[in-house]
């Protein structure tokens, strides 16, 4: 698990700082299910607000939040650092940002212009409050793992990403022209899916995979050269991109290279796993990477073909390797916080991890993920099967929100009526 040599009680945020936003993610999540009952398949045309919608509820609602979650939580393990205040700055962060992304939603279904300026504001200043400390705090470390320096190019990439989407929301405000919205467009999504959420996630993964699994390292020239890689063909492409619109054609073929690349030498190395058995967290990264490697695949043949939903089929497997990716992290954080904070209080009573939450409920759970994929799939074929997505869908973050609200129930308990070590008493 996760080396605990390097992590300290005072080094760790408390715990309610990651259980607010995994929290917050569950409840967009199940937000998320609740609007497809309203926005129906019309979700799969790019061009409708049901589109914009579902697209920002899950990528800022339901993957930002849990990504911010995480990152509080991994920055002392993975770059040995700790943000001052933990809790002030996440509340900075969360609470605006929380109404931010409401009253973006609110902006993309009813178009009035000072919904678009509000969510831009309170979205860009409560990111930006919680991404320069910790950039801050990257620069000073003085040896960094390849994994810290690609969690510093992914926050980079998000910031891009907020500035683009800026653009694009003074242009839907009417506050400037739209001579480069296409382009901006491009990079905005192409920052946030894949410089942002891939690349956070290839990041933490270079750690993670040896750490949870112990499985062999991951080859240094990828470790240290593919983060820095996609950043660099990413922003390359954004400054070209203005005088070469076709050169995202070239950019995608590169990304799926890189990205297929990275997924099939994951799946290899979860492969040469050590420990014998496969919990539902290794089964939740194998599905997440079988997705990629379909998501890029749909990605270049849309590129050079007409076949029907290919590019939807793109869409829906690159948020199932993201979600799963996720959730397979969930299941392995949210117990360990338990045990270790009460654990580091004290308490010799605290629960073991697997009494959190026990492996039968994440192995449940991972059955209940891979049929709302499914249904999302059908749904294409047979449109009646929105609403069956929209309820496993609800089901699989109302899953998430009871194991977040068991673990904290168990943490106040335990530190309520459980057994403490005092110095004093040998």
């Amino acid at each position: 698990m996760f080396n605990q040599a390097g992590l300290s009680l005072d080094q760790a945020p408390p715990i309610s700082v990651v259980f607010k936003f995994f929290f917050l993610g569950a409840l967009f999540g199940i937000g998320l299910g609740i609007s497809l009952f309203f926005y129906q398949t019309s979700i799969f045309d790019t061009s409708t607000a049901g589109a914009l919608s579902v697209t920002h509820l899950f990528t800022l609602g339901v993957m930002l939040s849990f990504m911010f979650g995480a990152l509080f939580q991994m920055l002392p393990v993975i770059a040995g650092i700790s943000i001052t205040s933990p809790s002030k700055k996440s509340n900075l962060l969360l609470y605006p940002f929380m109404f931010g992304v409401i009253i973006l939603i609110l902006a993309f279904n009813l178009q009035y212009t000072f919904l678009y300026l509000l969510a831009g504001t309170l979205l860009a200043v409560s990111l930006f409050v919680i991404i320069l400390p910790i950039f801050k705090k990257l620069r000073q470390v003085k040896n960094h793992t390849a994994s810290s320096k690609g969690m510093g190019i992914a926050l980079l990439s998000l910031s891009l990403t907020i500035i683009f989407a800026l653009y694009l929301l003074l242009f839907l405000s009417g506050y400037v022209e739209g001579t480069y919205y296409t382009h901006i467009k491009i990079s905005h999504y192409s920052f946030g899916l894949f410089g942002w959420i891939a690349l956070l996630i290839i990041s933490i993964s270079f750690q993670v995979i040896e750490m949870f699994y112990v499985t062999p390292s991951y080859p240094l020239f990828v470790s240290k050269y593919m983060p820095l890689s996609l950043f660099i063909l990413l922003f390359s492409s954004s400054l070209l991109g203005f005088y070469l619109p076709h050169i995202w054609i070239f950019t995608s073929m590169l990304l799926a290279f890189i990205l297929s690349a990275y997924a099939l030498l994951t799946l290899q190395r979860l492969k040469q796993k050590k420990r014998p058995l496969s919990d539902a967290t290794v089964w939740f990264w194998r599905v997440g990477l079988s997705a990629l490697l379909i998501s890029m695949l749909c990605m270049v043949l849309g590129l050079f073909t007409h076949l029907p939903y290919v590019k939807t089929f793109s869409y829906i497997f690159f948020a199932s390797f993201a979600l799963s990716i996720v959730f397979a992290m969930f299941y392995k954080i949210v117990p360990f916080l338990t045990w270790f904070h009460l654990s580091s209080q004290g308490y010799f009573t605290a629960p073991m991890m697997h009494e959190v939450i026990h492996p039968k409920t994440a192995k449940n759970h991972l059955y209940i993920h891979i049929t709302t994929i499914v249904t999302y799939l059908l749904s294409l074929f047979v449109s009646s099967f929105i609403f069956l997505a929209a309820l496993f869908t609800i089901l699989s973050f109302s899953w998430i929100a009871y194991q977040i609200i068991h673990a904290w129930k168990l943490y106040k308990q335990t530190q309520k009526t459980g057994e403490k070590f005092e110095m004093n008493k040998m």
